[in-house]
């Protein structure tokens, strides 16, 4: 007993800890978001006054269409996954396995834009929006399309990094049978690629969906009306004045959008572990 207590104690210390520490920020905005007085101050550990007005507020107030934020979000962020990793998911394809003119040249461009941070980008993004709303306002500032393609630009790079990474580990005798079997190179992508990709294909798409869910920055830039807010954009209005704080709501309604979030976490998460290629080719 004392050998194991040596050995395997600080172990579970430091990951109790660990765990306890990462956790109280969760517990932190739980707690607030059943606080009546809506503050982030806290009596005592276990709160003795636990009220839903928080939660009444986001769904009866009609100053406050929070069911019209959710569904902009989860539109926006599930447009973004789906059409980043089709793209993302043809380019990777054709970088990695197809031979083209400026093939290499179009991947170290990609590295290279990524190097610099997203938010130097911003005014020049502002200024070519506006000036798209001119003779095409569903794609312009203040639009909804607009806001995708912006999101699907600054994506494109990473994902076609990290697919293309993917794709080269698949063993090329793969690509080979399929020639010698008469697959052109639409088929080997459809029939071989994609069913072997399908794990990496579900974290791509799952980051892009939270990275969207949770981004700020853009969509408070390109979204003013305010039935075309996410949620993001719209709850910062319960903690934007400065004599107006309300942390209460604002804790509500991100408990609420962070299930969405659990529920496609949870229903990817045996490709996630599954493994990429295994058995994919018989020794």
């Amino acid at each position: 007993m004392s050998k194991w207590l040596k050995e395997n104690l600080w172990r579970h210390a430091t990951a109790l800890g660990m765990s306890l520490f990462a956790l109280f920020p969760l517990y932190l905005v739980v707690i607030s978001s059943l606080n009546p007085t809506g503050s982030l101050q806290l009596t005592s550990f276990i709160p003795r006054n636990i009220s839903w007005n928080n939660y009444k507020i986001l769904f009866n107030s009609p100053a406050i269409p929070y069911l019209t934020w959710v569904r902009n979000s989860l539109v926006i962020a599930g447009a973004v996954a789906i059409i980043s990793v089709f793209i993302g998911a043809s380019s990777a394809f054709a970088f990695s396995r197809l031979r083209f003119r400026g093939r290499k040249t179009g991947i170290q461009i990609l590295l290279l834009v990524q190097m610099f941070p997203a938010i130097l980008a911003l005014s020049a993004i502002y200024v070519i929006m506006e000036r798209v709303y001119r003779f095409a306002p569903s794609l312009g500032l203040g639009s909804q399309a607009g806001l995708v393609l912006v999101y699907l630009g600054g994506a494109m790079g990473v994902n076609i990094w990290l697919l293309k990474g993917f794709v080269d580990s698949i063993p090329i005798e793969l690509d080979e049978a399929a020639k010698i079997d008469g697959a052109s190179a639409v088929q080997t992508y459809w029939l071989i690629f994609i069913p072997l990709a399908a794990p990496v294909l579900a974290v791509v798409s799952l980051l892009s969906f939270i990275g969207t869910l949770n981004e700020y920055i853009l969509a408070r830039l390109f979204l003013v009306e305010m039935n075309s807010r996410t949620v993001a954009v719209g709850l910062q209005q319960f903690i934007g004045g400065q004599y107006s704080q309300n942390w209460g709501p604002f804790a509500a309604g991100s408990i609420l959008l962070s299930i969405p979030i659990v529920v496609i976490f949870l229903s990817l998460q045996r490709y996630i572990v599954s493994g990429l290629t295994a058995g994919s080719v018989k020794g």
